[in-house]
């Protein structure tokens, strides 16, 4: 199948403006001592929100096609911060000093390729699931959930959060923090998103959505592992709207 030439211009423009947030976050980090927490969480939201604001100038047909290259674009760009090429390449360090939390080393990229990883394996078969059902605009409950929910969770979190609770990580013994407040921001952004989609949901199915949803999410991010909120919050929300609609 032939890729439009829009989606080539889309995507140029979005790694472009990716690279330049990255780039100024990054030297926030190094030369105003902006904490990389919050620089991380920009880039989180320019990562989920730059794609859909473009695709309202520059359409594009979705396809196996693109989505197969969305996936290939992520690995490539994570891939410009490996040790070898950012010790070379200033302009890379210093967007790597962007998301390159002191607490996370020496797993930054680790973490981030395997979350990718797991990512992409849980929502290809909610995105089938779904479009074979003609219902596939729900897929943005979840994907609202992670994107606004979790990555408000961090900043509000160091920000507000006073009674915190401790999670694992990956490949280490190390105990890492998270705040209810910051869990709070996914439980919340999770009935938004809900709410914003009622129109596909029956009477029944919406109240239960509302009563389930919101709380497996939460407890997903909560018990995650650090930085591998993604996996768990799409596979929670997933298998509870399927079973809604399953079962309602």
């Amino acid at each position: 199948m032939t890729v439009p030439f829009e989606f080539w211009l889309h995507h140029a423009i979005f790694y472009a403006l990716l690279f330049l947030i990255h780039y100024v976050c990054g030297l926030l980090v190094i030369h105003r001592n902006f904490k990389v927490n919050y620089t991380r969480k920009i880039n989180h939201f320019a990562f989920f929100f730059l794609p859909p604001l473009l695709s309202l100038a520059i359409e594009y047909t979705y396809s196996p096609a693109t989505f197969f290259i969305d996936l290939i674009c992520v690995f490539i760009f994570l891939t410009f911060f490996i040790e070898p090429l950012r010790n070379k390449v200033r302009v890379l360090s210093i967007m790597f000093c962007s998301f390159d939390r002191p607490e996370d080393r020496p797993f930054t990229l680790t973490w981030l390729y395997t979350q990718f990883i797991a990512s992409y394996l849980v929502l290809i078969p909610l995105l089938v699931y779904f479009e074979s059902r003609e219902m596939l605009p729900l897929v943005m409950i979840i994907i609202i959930a992670n994107g606004v929910g979790d990555g408000l969770a961090e900043p509000v979190g160091i920000k507000f959060g006073k009674k915190k609770y401790t999670t694992y990580a990956l490949f280490t013994q190390q105990r890492y923090v998270r705040s209810y407040i910051g869990s709070a921001c996914v439980l919340i952004s999770t009935v938004i998103a809900i709410l914003a989609f009622h129109q596909f949901f029956n009477a029944t199915q919406l109240v239960v959505a509302l009563l389930v949803m919101p709380i497996l999410i939460t407890l997903a991010e909560a018990f995650s592992p650090h930085t591998w909120d993604s996996p768990l919050i799409y596979a929670s929300g997933g298998v509870s709207l399927i079973g809604i609609f399953h079962y309602l």
